[in-house]
């Protein structure tokens, strides 16, 4: 049978569960930690075990979740709706537990917003209390019990270590020839870390396995779920247009002798810009590029396929269909090209800084000042988190932050006066995109920084209103370092819930308070 072929550990055959057996170890109170990043590699038949339970009536509890990212479906969605998610760490992308944090819907579930990079070491240090049981799961394990990942690595390695029990989920669905791809550090933790001795995006530094103590497995449980795989995010215009700046904005740093996308490993998150850019790459005058990131999608498979990138390292491997029927078909290519790390060295701010990665990330909206929030909407009600956007824009070469000028159909400017939540402050933002144009705001004063973005990224229709604003400001503030009038920042936002739209249409309201 293929599962014998697949579980090669003896001693571990005699843990062997039903998913709904295992389900049962998880009780009222627990934190779980469970293995992956985004979707993929995630755990799904025990999860799915537990909220059946929990839908027919037969069992009622609240857990603490934390996981490398976001989740599946059979986690982060099935759990919020039935209000078993208590509090939850660190990202999230479902609606309906977006729901459930705002308030909007289902049990109320806490939810914290950190870096992805802090989560491993904060976990082993008992910042969230104590885990105690750690869902991994795997597409094959060793003789001597070590774990091989699927699709995703996350913290995985810092789960196992930290909890008290460990259920590991034997995806025969998964390939086993996934092993292989996975290099996995175990670092300690301060004060006794050294320097991470990677110098290279293709370097590997470690093991191909997860290990994990014969002792603290609680339970083996075959799985036959199949992973969903992410459905790429459409190309629209606007996404090309931004993704032609950043290009033009790349060029522009080759052009003057500095080092740009040919030198140094990009990192890129996901969704239709940061498609449309890998596009543009393979399209476009550099070669041999190199990426270290958090996520891959498709446009890498491409790009190496087109003989443009040589090297990816990340976390995950978030492919749609087409691309995971690809990367499995030429499994032995992309081994040699593709490394997934664990997030903590992923997101390490020593490593992004020392290979000098060219970070570009996705904004809500930016200020005139350069300042960005990428996880609030309208300054309160969450929208997926901060992700990994901060351990890179922080520690980069060159920060791209990015977005369309304008949302809601143009009712909503992308470029306001002031931010109503600050992930990123000026001091993070070294480019801001979006369809209009680019501002490089390198070595320019918060004035300076205003006068670019205005006019190169904010949209034609909000331009004056800007401008006015500004201008006002200016002068109110006798000439000071960053001119703001804050009763006039909060207006601009609240005429945005009282009527829907931030735009001005009559040309004398234009030039009164936004």
């Amino acid at each position: 049978m293929d599962w014998e072929k697949r579980l090669r550990c003896e001693a571990l055959k005699e843990k062997l569960m039903t998913a709904e057996e295992a389900a049962l170890l998880l009780e009222d109170g627990m934190t779980v930690a469970v293995s992956g990043f985004t979707p993929s590699g995630c755990p799904k038949a025990v999860p799915l075990a537990l909220a059946e339970q929990v839908r027919s009536g037969k069992r009622k509890l609240r857990l603490n979740l934390l996981s490398g990212a976001s989740t599946g479906e059979e986690l982060d969605s099935a759990w919020a709706s039935l209000g078993i998610i208590a509090r939850r760490l660190p990202y999230m992308t479902s609606g309906a537990l977006r729901a459930a944090v705002n308030g909007k819907a289902g049990e109320p579930v806490a939810f914290t917003d950190i870096h992805l990079g802090q989560l491993a070491q904060n976990t082993r240090l008992g910042f969230y209390g104590p885990v105690h049981v750690a869902i991994i799961e795997a597409a094959a394990v060793t003789e001597e019990g070590n774990l091989i990942p699927t699709t995703a690595v996350g913290c995985s390695q810092a789960f196992i270590d930290a909890a008290e029990r460990v259920i590991v989920e034997l995806n025969l669905k998964q390939s086993a020839e996934l092993e292989g791809f996975h290099d996995i550090v175990r670092l300690p933790d301060p004060p006794c870390r050294g320097p991470v001795p990677l110098t290279q995006v293709g370097q590997r530094i470690g093991t191909p396995w997860l290990r994990c103590p014969a002792e603290k497995i609680a339970a083996v449980v075959l799985s036959e779920a199949p992973e969903k795989p992410r459905p790429l995010a459409p190309e629209d215009e606007v996404s090309r247009r931004i993704a032609a700046n950043i290009l033009a904005f790349l060029q522009k740093e080759k052009a003057a002798g500095r080092p740009s996308a040919d030198r140094l490993p990009l990192q890129s998150g996901v969704g239709s810009v940061a498609n449309a850019v890998l596009l543009g790459l393979k399209d476009g005058e550099f070669s041999h590029l190199r990426f270290y990131s958090e996520v891959m999608q498709d446009g890498i498979l491409d790009l190496i396929d087109a003989g443009k990138a040589d090297l990816a390292s990340a976390t995950s491997l978030s492919l749609s269909e087409d691309g995971m029927r690809r990367l499995l078909e030429n499994l032995e290519r992309y081994r040699s090209k593709i490394v997934l790390r664990d997030s903590e060295i992923s997101n390490s701010a020593e490593l992004i800084r020392r290979l000098g990665v060219i970070a570009m990330n996705t904004a809500v909206e930016a200020d005139i000042y350069g300042n960005v929030n990428s996880s609030q909407m309208g300054g309160t009600n969450i929208y997926n988190g901060i992700g990994g956007s901060g351990d890179y824009a922080r520690s980069s070469a060159i920060s791209i932050f990015m977005t369309g000028s304008v949302a809601k159909n143009g009712a909503v400017s992308c470029i306001v006066p002031m931010v109503p939540h600050v992930d990123h402050t000026e001091h993070d933002v070294d480019v801001l995109v979006t369809e209009q144009g680019y501002a490089d705001l390198r070595g320019l004063s918060p004035k300076e920084r205003a006068r670019q973005i205005i006019e190169n990224c904010a949209h034609p229709a909000y331009r004056p209103q800007l401008r006015a604003y500004f201008e006002r400001a200016c002068a109110a503030t006798g000439g000071a370092q960053t001119p703001q009038l804050l009763e006039e920042c909060f207006s601009f936002h609240t005429r945005l819930r009282e009527t829907g739209s931030m735009l001005i249409t009559d040309e004398k309201e234009r030039e009164k308070p936004c």
